[in-house]
């Protein structure tokens, strides 16, 4: 009889230890995709390489933009000593990053806030970090102009803002780099004063 109860509790206790996993992967897919955003982590070679065309300094304030699993924040406080924030929509997200930051023992320089980055308030940003769709920087673009101070950088993953000129490009990564307040223009019309 004993036994036959050890063995029913220690199948429960693995069915609901999977089942906690699978909803807590679940949330982790479903919730950035009901915002439309995709979940794709960057490498860490290409996050380097987009700090430094940046100019990312030792205590400037880093703001990543749907920031996933936490990579860029740690890359940024880490190996770059930067202050990083932030935002994501999914609340396992933004726990997994809280987890790593103290495990990494950089808390004290990483600062993560659940909510949608398009109502955050990104006034102390230094360095603005996005990964996003062209969809998704059509929609950010007055926001940024709206909240950050002129000297801001923004770093842009993939996707180039149409209206905006780069003040760096990397064009082996498809990496972004625009200066606020944002120049009129286009990648076109920085490849133009380039050659030039």
């Amino acid at each position: 009889m004993f036994r036959v109860i050890t063995i029913s509790m220690i199948v429960l206790f693995f069915f609901g230890f999977f089942l906690l996993l699978f909803i807590l992967a679940l949330l982790w897919i479903l919730v950035p995709a009901l915002y439309g955003l995709p979940s794709i982590p960057t490498k860490p070679d290409r996050i380097r390489k987009a700090l430094k065309l940046a100019n990312l300094q030792a205590n400037e304030t880093l703001y990543d933009l749907g920031a996933g699993d936490g990579r860029v924040l740690l890359l940024a406080a880490g190996e770059f000593g930067a202050n990083a924030v932030g935002i994501e929509v999914g609340p396992v997200q933004c726990a997994f990053i809280w987890l790593r930051a103290l495990a990494s023992g950089f808390s004290t320089k990483i600062r993560v806030q659940w909510g949608n980055y398009l109502n955050e308030d990104l006034h102390d940003a230094d360095v603005v970090f996005l990964y996003a769709t062209s969809q998704e920087v059509l929609k950010v673009a007055s926001h940024l102009e709206k909240q950050l101070k002129p000297g801001t950088r923004v770093i842009s993953i993939s996707a180039d803002f149409h209206e905006w000129e780069p003040s760096n490009f990397d064009e082996h990564d498809l990496i972004f780099v625009y200066e606020m307040p944002p120049k009129r223009g286009s990648l076109a019309t920085y490849l133009l004063h380039k050659t030039t």
